[in-house]
């Protein structure tokens, strides 16, 4: 009997007890593949020594100092990293201990920084639908998922949405990628002056849509589009790498592959590896200028933000990611993903769309593949192929409610980026085996 109150009530988990490179092993002694770095998480590979060597020598000077008090080494090297690295104009960094940490700080950020330049009037925050931003309140609100939403509705500050960039789903058949991009950017803008320019503080999107739609990136100039009209009317554009970010699509900032730098960029989950909870809100020194020049401080904290063990592990794992031949791993080992995907599940007539950037690869199953029809929601498709994919030792992130929150099935792939060829074979291997198992049953 369990006194953990788990996500899912009533099932048996695995314990897991080890874990080196792209394994995880569990008290039985079964290897699982980690296919999707468990959330997305897991970036340089599990016990990698060079980290846990920055980690022992860390607790060995210091463990815990409360950021009120104290600054530390660990995270100023941290800071000084992520800024060496990040686009233009990412000057400061906020730490905390996780993505939606990130996002809410993000948003007292983009908050506090209008009423430092007198303009308080500016509170409205517009997303997109099917994206996901965290599991707070004022992420949970942000974030567009109906089904993740509908519960907490009533205790959720009201934000706007406007269309995913979801070409599968949303682009017209004899619509170029540039004027989908474009009809987009208008839906934005009109929202915009629907709820009055002048109220308007953030535009918040994913630049590569993880957990709600499966590896969904944007097409052609959308986001640089989507820049310029947050240009012309003085809101705040917020991009959320959390899950995409950190070298999971290739480059160390996914924003990057897009030419756009935001105001405001949340990373998390690749960040730390896993090794320690660790988030971080980059944001421009004209935001860092509003504060020190106004009021003095950013009025926001947590206990353990900056933890120096945490800072410590994500120095090295950044280290790690930026390192040349790391990227081009990723780069290379995400191409034979896709091809391999492609050439096993091409044909199937149950898969609609395979897709993604880099180690961040998405499957969105169909009923019918001519008509797209998504599977009844009823049959769990999402549900069966996670349980598939585990007995065959591969863990995947298989998600329902793709299309609109209740219909549509997809899996997300996101394996550490030190991942080898045979590894990326086992993967495509066992997923195929997990779908047509879970669609049989």
């Amino acid at each position: 009997m369990t006194r953990i109150l788990h996500r899912g009530i009533g099932g048996k988990l695995p314990h897991a007890a080890s874990a080196q490179g792209v394994y995880i092993t569990d008290t039985t002694g079964r290897r699982y593949l980690d296919g999707s770095g468990g959330a997305a998480v897991t970036s340089v590979g599990h016990a990698h020594p060079e980290v846990l060597a920055a980690m022992r020598a860390q607790i060995d000077s210091l463990c815990y100092a409360h950021t009120s008090f104290f600054t530390t080494d660990a995270a100023e090297a941290l800071a000084e990293k992520l800024v060496d690295l990040a686009p233009k104009g990412l000057d400061y960094v906020y730490l905390v201990s996780g993505g939606s940490e990130a996002v809410e700080a993000a948003l007292k950020m983009a908050r506090q920084y209008f009423v430092e330049i007198h303009q308080p009037q500016r509170r409205h925050i517009i997303a997109r639908r099917q994206s996901y931003h965290g599991n707070t309140i004022g992420a949970l609100a942000t974030g567009g998922n109906a089904m993740r939403r509908q519960q907490f509705q009533p205790i959720l500050p009201e934000t706007h949405h406007v269309s995913p960039c979801y070409a599968y789903r949303d682009k017209a058949i004899n619509e170029t990628p540039e004027a989908y991009a474009a009809r987009l950017a208008e839906e934005l803008e009109a929202k915009i002056l629907e709820l009055g320019p002048e109220e308007v503080m953030a535009f918040v999107a994913e630049p590569v849509v993880g957990a709600t739609l499966g590896a969904v990136a944007s097409e052609a100039d959308y986001f640089k589009r989507v820049r310029a009209i947050c240009d012309k009317y003085g809101v705040l554009l917020i991009l959320d790498e959390v899950m995409c970010g950190m070298g999971r699509t290739g480059t160390v900032f996914a924003c990057e592959q897009d030419g756009v730098t935001p105001d405001i960029v949340t990373i998390a989950k690749g960040l730390g590896g896993g090794y320690q909870p660790i988030g971080a809100v980059m944001l421009s020194a004209n935001i860092y200028a509003s504060f020190a020049n106004g009021s003095g401080l950013f009025q926001h904290g947590h206990t353990y933000l900056g933890h120096p063990v945490a800072a410590a592990a994500a120095n090295k794992v950044v280290e790690i990611i930026a390192r040349p031949e790391t990227l081009a791993n990723v780069n290379a080992m995400g191409m034979r993903l896709q091809s391999g995907l492609e050439a096993a599940l091409g044909e199937s007539p149950h898969v609609g769309d395979i897709r993604g950037r880099g180690l961040f690869r998405g499957i969105e199953l169909v009923a019918d593949r001519e008509s797209k029809t998504p599977f009844d929601p009823t049959r769990k498709i999402y549900a069966k192929i996670k349980r598939q994919a585990m007995a065959r030792g591969l863990i995947s992130y298989p998600m329902g409610g793709t299309i609109d929150g209740i219909n549509g099935d997809h899996i997300l792939l996101a394996p550490p980026y030190i991942i080898e060829p045979g590894e990326v074979d086992l993967i495509i291997e066992r997923i195929a085996e997990a779908i047509d198992a879970a669609i049989a049953e």
